[in-house]
């Protein structure tokens, strides 16, 4: 049986808020909705990655954490620039990538609505589909193009910063400055959670494990944008000196394991035109283990443990029981997953979660989502003929793996999506470009703008030849 602050209703009484964060709030607001777009972006990026979700408005029985303020603010800024400008709302148009995210978030809340039939459960699932939407939208309407891709890093790379310096201050105090703010988690800041004795610092997060993931997940775009761009390299030196302070001050598993990950995923750049016989190789290995493994293949979660005292096994029975008892949640999901096993209340695993929650056809879209990033940045790299980019193309990429392999040991639920979902609309604007496009991009200095305007040149140009695209 789960804790009973799972269930709907939960969550604060009565408005959280520390007057200072207030203030931080609403200036950030206004350069979300009246400054250029790299300011937009880094305010936006900045505030809600920075300040902890149990900074809540309550309005009613509706819970406005601050980054959803915020949202408010882009919605704001999205209306105005679309009332006053001709500008599309996103660069290139809806993709697949952009429809599946809108399936995805849709069919959770849906399916969500039609499981339990609850009050409760309606304004939960409306608050997490305005969320996950208002994210994803805002930064994919802000990001219109590679220079906002690289402001975008940058401002991470700042933020990481930031996160290490006081993930590192906890870890050497066992205490976090943000219990000072007095929000709803206070006492939970106050006291750090710890594994043999060394602490599990986790910042402004909701979970060690979440921050770590934060930090893993960042790596190889950091690594990325250095390679891209000389003019990069001390802060995304910092950048990545940063992540790796946040990761290893995490003490968990999961984010050491994203780490390795974006790190082999980096490394594999040399054998980039074998990919194709490397994943058949590595099905071909997993189903040839599953078939002389006395237990299946995927009990070799359980024997991960790279901290010492990891909870393997319990990433292990989530699979493992998520998959026996698929005819209990593939319509709609389960109410609860606690008679499945012991402690398995706790589904920290994403594509665990999705399934429990939400039945199979969320988990498709979640699917659908990661295959279709890979299959972009892979189609927008063939199309580049500048090494460099192609670089930090399998950069987006790399982060994209490190994602994937986090999301077996986590199920995100805080700040962390802005992570996710921004890494999302930074592959939908690197991939969505043609050859022709990609060509003249390659060709151009990185200033902003660039290489919106030359790929509305290119979409409206048709009477350059064709043999003079090899010149470029």
């Amino acid at each position: 049986m789960g804790p009973e602050h799972l269930k709907f209703g939960g969550g604060v009484s009565e408005t959280t808020l520390n007057p200072g964060v207030l203030v931080v709030v609403l200036v950030a607001g206004i350069l979300i909705c009246f400054c250029r777009r790299k300011r937009a972006i880094a305010a936006f990026l900045g505030t809600s990655l920075l300040i902890p979700m149990d900074q809540v408005l309550l309005m009613g029985s509706l819970h406005f954490p601050m980054l959803r303020v915020l949202i408010v603010f882009g919605i704001v800024r999205i209306l105005r620039e679309k009332a006053f400008s001709r500008q599309p709302l996103f660069s290139g148009g809806l993709n697949k990538i952009d429809l599946a995210v809108i399936l995805l978030a849709v069919s959770t809340a849906v399916n969500g609505m039609l499981l339990f039939k609850e009050l409760g459960a309606i304004i939960y699932q409306l608050g997490v589909l305005y969320t996950v939407l208002g994210i994803y939208f805002l930064l994919r309407f802000l990001i219109r193009d590679q220079e906002d891709i690289a402001c975008a890093i940058r401002m991470l790379a700042w933020i990481a910063a930031i996160v290490a310096v006081i993930m590192t201050y906890e870890i050497a105090t066992g205490h976090s400055p943000y219990a000072l703010l007095g929000g709803g988690r206070a006492a939970y800041y106050a006291s750090l959670a710890a594994r043999d004795d060394r602490f599990r610092a986790q910042g402004p997060f909701a979970h060690s494990i979440l921050a770590g993931t934060f930090g893993a997940v960042l790596l190889p775009a950091f690594v990325s944008l250095w390679l891209k761009d000389k003019k990069n390299h001390k802060l995304m030196a910092l950048g990545i000196i940063a992540a790796t302070v946040i990761t290893l001050a995490s003490n968990s598993s999961t984010p050491i394991l994203g780490y390795a990950a974006g790190l082999l995923a980096l490394c594999m750049w040399p054998l980039r035109r074998w990919m194709s016989a490397i994943r058949c190789a590595i099905v071909l290995i997993l189903v040839s283990l599953h078939m002389v493994m006395k237990a299946p293949v995927w009990n070799l979660i359980a024997r991960i443990d790279v901290t010492g005292g990891s909870s393997g096994y319990h990433r292990y029975m989530l699979v493992d029981q998520c998959i026996r008892h698929f005819s209990e949640w593939w319509l709609l999901g389960v109410k609860d997953t606690g008679s499945w096993g012991w402690d398995l209340w706790d589904t920290a695993n994403q594509y665990v979660n999705v399934c429990e929650n939400s039945g199979l056809i969320p988990f498709i879209m979640l699917l659908a989502i990661i295959v279709y990033g890979f299959k972009s940045l892979g189609k927008a790299g063939r199309a580049s003929r500048n090494r460099n980019n192609k670089l930090f193309l399998w950069g987006l990429g790399a982060s994209l793996l490190a994602t994937v392999v986090a999301f077996f040991g986590i199920s995100i639920f805080d700040q962390t999506m802005i992570v996710w979902y921004g890494l999302l609309a930074m592959i939908s604007v690197a991939g969505e470009v043609s050859p022709r496009t990609q060509l003249v991009n390659d060709s151009l200095p990185l200033h902003t703008g660039a290489s919106y305007q030359a790929s509305r040149f290119v979409g409206k140009t048709s009477c350059i030849p064709e043999e003079s695209w090899s010149s470029l």
